[in-house]
């Protein structure tokens, strides 16, 4: 099992900037991709950014330019920088990770989601 951790979000002005964090514990054989995705109420959950375990990022169009995923791979922890907040912006952003378990000799791939944690992006 694996527990996702996020932190970092909060109330911040148009134009401001946050950093999200999200730290992975417990056991596993290795990680895999690691993304932040956000969800506005009444609204379907998006993803926002991902990155592969090799470095590789990609970012929804909304945000390319004014976010950067980033991930430690000796605190197993993804980063999300956030720059140039837009009201649009605001949503809780959840944490999604992969890992690998070797159940009974076998690779298993299991997703794993964090609770979310709040960006609020106002005057």
């Amino acid at each position: 099992q694996v527990q996702l951790v996020e932190s970092g979000g909060g109330l911040v002005q148009p134009g401001g900037s946050l950093r999200l964090s999200c730290a992975a514990s417990g056991s596993f054989f290795r990680a895999g991709a690691m993304a932040w995705y956000r969800q506005s109420p009444g609204q379907e959950r998006e993803l926002v950014a991902e990155i592969t375990d090799s470095g590789t990022a990609n970012y929804a169009d909304s945000v390319k330019g004014r976010f950067t995923i980033s991930r430690d791979h000796t605190e197993d922890t993804v980063y999300l920088q956030m720059d140039s907040l837009k009201v649009e912006d605001t949503a809780t952003y959840y944490c999604k990770a992969d890992f690998t378990h070797v159940i009974d000799g076998r690779g298993v791939g299991l997703s794993y989601w964090g609770d979310g944690t709040q960006v609020t992006v106002s005057t």
